[in-house]
């Protein structure tokens, strides 16, 4: 039964890879406002930021992207938060564990979109992949705010003295790459304000490009097939 079950999560796995990465991201975003406050709840949330590093490195050895590069971002990037997480939480192994993962988070998003633009027809797995990319640049972003904080304490808002935190600058990264700018969070340093402008620019290429190529494979599948396509 055990061996069964395990068989068809496999098998789903390998066909949609990218909606098991959104489930788990939707998880810890459900789960951060419990697991800041206790060993025990901080260790759920690293397990769970592993195994979504784990399956970004699926999803990037599923797609065009190199097998090389998926191992020069992700071994780095789950060392080094390994590192954090067992205390080594200096300001240049936060810095390093955080760039290497929002370079991991984006090159997903890279390798993700290159594989919607190679197929013809629009199908289940485009569209888990579609809003996984939006929560891939979504991540890596946050974690360049995270970067940013930690090598210049005053990079945003503070609150009574206090420096955001984790969900906190992942709020401030949803709210800018969807547009709506509901955050209260706002940066006050250059280096700060430049990389909340590279994720305005990257929100609107998401809608122009995704979005747009998503409308036109619904568009593509319902034409009338010609003999070229059946051959």
């Amino acid at each position: 039964m055990v061996k069964q079950f395990l068989l068809s999560f496999w098998h789903s796995l390998k066909l949609l890879p990218s909606a098991w990465l959104l489930l788990v991201q939707l998880l810890i975003l459900l789960l951060a406002p419990f697991t800041n406050h206790s060993v025990a709840n901080s260790a759920v949330s690293w397990t769970l930021s592993a195994i979504a590093l784990l399956l970004v490195a699926k999803i990037m050895r599923t797609t065009t992207v190199y097998t090389t590069v998926t191992v020069i971002s992700i071994a780095p990037a789950l060392c080094l938060s390994i590192a954090v997480a067992l205390g080594f939480d200096s300001k240049w192994m936060v810095i390093s564990a955080n760039l290497f993962e929002a370079f991991a988070y984006m090159y997903a998003a890279y390798g993700l979109s290159r594989y919607m633009f190679h197929d013809r027809y629009l199908t289940r797995d485009e569209l888990f992949a579609a809003a996984c990319v939006f929560t891939l640049m979504v991540w890596s972003f946050a974690f360049l705010y995270s970067a940013c904080q930690a090598w210049d304490y005053h990079s945003f808002n503070l609150v009574q003295d206090t420096a955001r935190s984790w969900l906190g600058l992942l709020y401030l990264s949803f709210s800018v790459q969807s547009g709506t700018g509901l955050s209260d969070i706002y940066p006050q340093a250059d280096i700060a304000r430049v990389i909340v402008s590279l994720q305005m620019f990257c929100g609107v290429m998401y809608l122009t490009l995704i979005v747009s190529r998503l409308i036109a494979l619904q568009y593509i599948k319902h034409l009338p097939r010609s003999k070229d396509d059946d051959q």
